[in-house]
């Protein structure tokens, strides 16, 4: 049966040609073998190579020597020796077979002629799987040899020592490394006159004894991963090695040596070492860094304190200063209107002692008008210190500044040129109109004494909507703002006073002649009503101030300022109770309301009004201070409303904290009125709040 390829079943028949020898070549084709036929010896050894499974040699043939077939098989690669079948016509014992053929020949099988086909082909395959296990082993032990070349390089090579160890810890297999640091090949704790030369550390820095040493405890079983030893070579000096070692057992599982580890840790160690070092000394410099930079923060604090009480002495001398600045402006305008008043006082005095009654009339006015000044002194010096209460509403401001055009041109004088640049979107602003026309005032007559050889004011308005990174630069929310510039092309302000404009008191009017109150009261009320102002200016070349006020709503509606016409008589008889502890100003606001047609209960604080209402049907009107002894006036207002719900309240105010933002932090019911006031404003008031709904 064929099998196979004719490349892997080649085989060589040595025999003389013969009709017979001829058959057995065919009968062996058609079995698949690949058939070679060589009728002499030089033939046979011309075609033996390491392809040829089998020959097959016949007597003929193998009577003579076989030199060339020896040299040829000689020339054979290691581990292909090719097996032989030796067809004999005579029984030729098998010892003496082998003594005649070559040496080369030590694979072979003898048949005995005439042979049967099927003998013939068992012994073939029989040879042919020789053949193959042959050159398997062979391959195997190439490959065994290779792999130990390549280990023992590998071992060689290796920059750590590695060695193999027998039950008494002499050297089995070692490379170079190993034997530079274990010359006498056997471990130090088995070589006294070596273990001098190793100093054994446990894991605590510790020394060991040569007993616990790593080869020592390997051959006991036990695996030791990385223990360092102090070595000390022959020639001097000193080195770090880390050592490791697992047992090694045989195929019973019976301890039969170890292997070996040494790793040189030399620069580890000194590089730990060395950090060591380099810790500590930084550490040491962090620690003097430290004590000398808290003896630079101590002497720094002390010097801050020292500073701070300098600057507190200065701060307090610069107050005195002030106050000295602002006694002398304020006595001045004071003493001007002091004089108006008592003026006017002792010439009624005189005319109504000689019964002359027809100048009366000028002199009231002229004491009036001084007291309405000294009035809008006091509302300058609340404005100033944001504690002015402001009746903030919607207001067109480009109406407001158009009325007081004319006020303002007359204010300037000839030689300045007065221009308007109003944008007709700007809107509404919240703001309180007397407060912003006092504000307007102070800045065009500031920007007049800017001018003294003439020039221009120019006052613009513009709506703006204030980005997130402009109001906090400014202190203010984000939103729309108006703006209202007051521009003039004055004689501009020195870059080192600029920042001080706004400061209380500050002036450059010689002393007595200005409070220094103009700028820093329109400063307090801008910001009081939620906005800011900016200064820019350029000394020679002018300055322009800019007032952001916050905008009302698309549709808010400014309200009607139209002042009723009071009618003597027009209280009706309604009940008011009147609190007031100054009293000087009880009996006048008294005597008023009674003209006024009202029927006035009167209490000089708290205590008394709670029991005069208590007695009291009916109460129309509670009209009392904000400032009273006990319970102030808001408390007053608050309880008599629970006792009265509905019942109208007016609070008065010279100086009330809680009352300087705008209306709405009264409560339902409540209003505002400022001394000092007129009598017209007070009947206004009380009519107002009477005919005002409540909740």
């Amino acid at each position: 049966m064929a099998g196979g390829t004719a490349e892997a079943k080649r085989i060589l028949l040595g025999m003389r040609d013969s009709a017979e020898r001829r058959e057995l070549a065919t009968r062996l084709t058609v079995e698949g073998y690949h058939v070679g036929h060589c009728t002499d010896q030089a033939g046979l050894a011309q075609r033996i190579d390491a392809t040829v499974e089998v020959v097959i040699l016949a007597d003929e043939l193998a009577a003579g020597p076989l030199d060339e077939v020896s040299a040829a098989l000689e020339r054979l690669p290691a581990g292909s020796a090719i097996p032989f079948i030796l067809l004999s016509r005579d029984a030729e014992p098998h010892a003496a077979l082998k003594t005649r053929l070559p040496s080369t020949i030590n694979d072979f099988m003898v048949l005995e002629e005439p042979v049967g086909p099927a003998t013939l082909l068992s012994c073939l395959a029989t040879c042919m799987r020789l053949r193959q296990h042959q050159r398997a082993h062979h391959a195997e032990a190439t490959e065994r040899a290779d792999q130990r070349t390549r280990f023992e390089r590998l071992i060689e090579n290796l920059p750590i020592g590695v060695c193999f160890i027998d039950a008494d810890g002499n050297t089995l297999l070692s490379n170079p490394k190993y034997d530079e640091y274990v010359p006498n090949r056997k471990i130090p704790s088995t070589a006294p006159e070596r273990a001098r030369r190793w100093v054994g550390l446990d894991s605590h820095g510790q020394v060991i004894p040569p007993s616990q040493y790593v080869g020592a405890r390997a051959l006991r079983g036990e695996q030791v991963d990385g223990q360092d030893y102090r070595y000390y070579p022959e020639e001097g000096g000193e080195r770090w090695l880390r050592l490791s070692g697992v047992p090694l057992y045989d195929h019973a599982e019976q301890p039969m040596g170890a292997a070996v580890v040494i790793i040189d840790v030399d620069a580890e160690r000194r590089n730990e070492v060395m950090l060591r070092q380099f810790n500590h000394a930084l550490e040491r410099e962090v620690e003097l860094r430290t004590q000398a930079l808290q003896r630079a923060l101590d002497q720094l604090t002390v010097e801050v304190q020292e500073r701070s009480r300098a600057e507190e002495q200065l701060r307090h001398s610069q107050k005195m200063d002030a106050v000295g600045q602002l006694t002398g402006g304020i006595a001045h305008d004071f003493n001007n209107m002091l004089t108006g008043i008592i003026g006017a006082l002792d010439m009624i005095r005189l005319r109504a002692a000689s019964g002359r009654y027809n100048d009366l009339p000028r002199y009231l006015d002229a004491a009036h008008g001084s007291a309405q000044r000294a009035a809008s002194l006091t509302q300058r010096l609340l404005a100033f210190s944001r504690r002015q209460p402001l009746q903030t509403r919607p207001t067109a401001v480009n109406s407001l500044i158009r009325s007081l055009a004319e006020l303002l041109q007359r204010s300037l004088g000839e030689t300045i040129r007065f221009e308007l640049a109003l944008e007709d979107a700007a809107g509404l602003a919240l703001v309180d109109p007397s407060q912003m026309e006092n504000a307007l005032l102070n800045l065009a007559l500031n920007a007049r004494d800017a001018m003294p050889d003439g020039g221009t004011l120019r006052i613009e308005t513009q709506r703006l909507a204030l980005q997130a990174e402009q109001a906090t630069r400014h202190g203010v929310p984000t939103g729309e703002y108006l703006c209202v510039r007051v521009i003039d092309s004055g004689v501009g302000i020195p870059a080192a006073l600029v920042d001080k404009v706004f400061e209380p008191f500050f002036t450059t009017k010689p002393l007595g002649e200005g409070t220094g109150l103009g700028l820093s009261m329109v400063y307090g009320f801008v910001r009081q009503s939620g906005g800011f102002i900016s200064i820019d200016t350029c000394q020679g070349e002018g300055t322009r101030v800019a007032l952001h006020m916050p905008a009302a709503s698309a549709d808010a509606q400014e309200e009607s300022t139209a002042v009723p016409i009071r009618v003597p008589g027009a209280g009706g008889g309604r009940k008011v109770l009147l609190v007031e502890d100054d009293n000087a100003v009880r009996p006048l606001l008294q005597s008023a309301l009674e003209d006024f047609g009202y029927h006035v209960h009167v209490a000089a604080d708290s205590q008394r009004a709670l029991e005069l209402a208590a007695d009291l049907d009916s109460l129309d009107l509670l009209l009392t201070d904000v400032g009273l002894p006990g319970l102030n006036g808001r408390q007053l207002a608050e309880m008599l409303q629970q006792r009265r719900p509905g019942l109208p309240v007016v609070l008065i105010t010279g100086y009330a904290e809680q009352a300087a933002t705008r209306l709405d932090c009264l409560a339902p019911g409540m209003h505002l009125m400022t001394k000092p006031f007129t009598l017209e404003l007070l009947a206004e008031t009380v009519t107002h709040a009477l005919a005002a709904p409540v909740g």
